[in-house]
């Protein structure tokens, strides 16, 4: 069964999805983005090629023809996966595909609005019987 990690109270959400992607992709993990929209993409992806300062994280999208070699691979409106390892979701709502996965990242910012949507998704996979573990990053440095 799918194993699901909540990260709460990041300021700049797609740095954490950098931050988390680079160190599963250190731990030999592969992973897949799944972002929501069209602009979360692309700044995602922009940001991913100066993540870290001295270096990148390599990535692509998911129907790119290098996704099957590729660590990194950011999915919008896209179901089709090489690989189903670690999902890190972007996405206000549960991602219909997440039991794909070995397990899910869900990155939930610090404003109200997020967090509301962060514990309706909490609930939804408490209530399926979802193992489930919890991360504050209120208290640390989100850079």
């Amino acid at each position: 069964m799918t194993k699901v990690d909540f990260y709460t109270g990041t300021t700049d959400k797609l740095r954490t999805a950098c931050q988390l992607s680079q160190k599963a992709m250190q731990s030999g993990v592969r992973v897949v983005v799944g972002t929501p929209d069209a602009n979360t993409c692309e700044s995602l992806d922009k940001l991913l090629w100066q993540y870290p300062l001295t270096s990148f994280i390599p990535h692509c999208r998911s129907n790119d023809d290098e996704a099957e070699s590729t660590p990194v691979l950011l999915v919008q409106d896209e179901e089709r996966f090489p690989h189903h390892e670690l999902l890190i979701s972007l996405h206000p709502d549960t991602p219909s595909y997440f039991s794909r996965f070995e397990r899910v990242i869900e990155i939930v910012g610090a404003d109200a609005e997020d967090s509301a949507r962060g514990r309706a998704r909490f609930k939804f996979y408490r209530d399926r019987g979802y193992e489930l573990r919890h991360f504050d990053l209120s208290s640390k440095t989100n850079t």
